[in-house]
């Protein structure tokens, strides 16, 4: 049972999440994000994916409770009586994530540095299909995909735009990476594959010019790159707290019986 003396408390500035803060308030003797030892999020995933990248951007990544007051809240804790708020924390699970780090080099030889906690992806700019040359681990293992896109997610991130894409869902403690194509026209069979999180992957741009190519970490886009490399962050983990029984490794596998 862990005991988190310093909690800070952030709250989404939707309205949902505004009108429910104040029922938090009186809870605790809340302290500023970089003086605490837990923060307590109130919003959706996309709120709590902007928190974390905050703690990632500061060098300093402390347990995060969400709460949730978005619509999925596949990150995030149900939005139970604010009293019990604080027993929950007490009895909440840590799940530890690890995100990915991204680089990426534009068409001018600009170098970026983003990381992603869900997924990287790859999208085409115009009507021209894009063609990306996949390498992993220095090898290339596709010469040429032409698609919409392609993208690369952890097990965090599995659920989301991986599975939109028709990529697999991914236990997380499984050490897995998906690699998952968008809208593949050649080769028109390939579904995608699963990597050990040990894998570097490395996407080059063909024909930039013609058929210019943009990457999203999550939040964060990138436009008319030509070459883009990533692999997990290993000192760049985070972690999240759930209430027993509603853990994210529980989320992911009761994902794959939903019909």
């Amino acid at each position: 049972m862990a005991d988190y003396n310093r909690l800070a408390l952030l709250v989404s500035d939707t309205d949902r999440a505004q009108d429910a803060a104040s029922a938090f308030r009186d809870l605790a003797d809340w302290v500023p994000l970089e003086q605490a030892d837990a923060a307590v999020v109130l919003g959706g995933d996309g709120f709590m994916l902007q928190t974390l990248h905050a703690m990632l951007d500061t060098g300093r990544t402390i347990p995060a409770y969400g709460v949730n007051l978005g619509t999925v809240g596949f990150l995030m804790n149900r939005n139970r009586n604010p009293d019990t708020l604080l027993a929950r924390l007490a009895k909440a699970k840590p799940v530890t994530i690890s995100p990915l780090a991204m680089e990426a080099t534009t068409q001018d030889g600009t170098q970026h540095r983003f990381c992603a906690i869900n997924e990287v992806s790859l999208l085409r700019e115009t009507r021209q299909t894009a063609k990306i040359v996949v390498s992993v681990d220095e090898k290339v293992r596709i010469k040429e995909l032409v698609c919409d896109g392609v993208l690369v997610s952890t097990p965090a991130g599995s659920t989301a735009y991986n599975l939109s894409a028709d990529g697999p869902i991914l236990p997380l403690d499984s050490q897995l990476l998906a690699l998952t194509p968008i809208s593949a026209f050649r080769p028109r069979r390939w579904k995608g594959a699963i990597l050990p999180d040990r894998s570097r992957v490395t996407f080059h741009v063909l024909e930039p010019d013609k058929r210019p190519v943009s990457v999203v970490a999550d939040q964060k886009e990138l436009r008319d790159v030509a070459e883009v490399s990533l692999e997990i962050a290993r000192d760049s983990e985070l972690t999240l707290l759930f209430d027993p029984g509603h853990a994210l490794d529980e989320r992911i596998v009761a994902e794959q019986f939903v019909v």
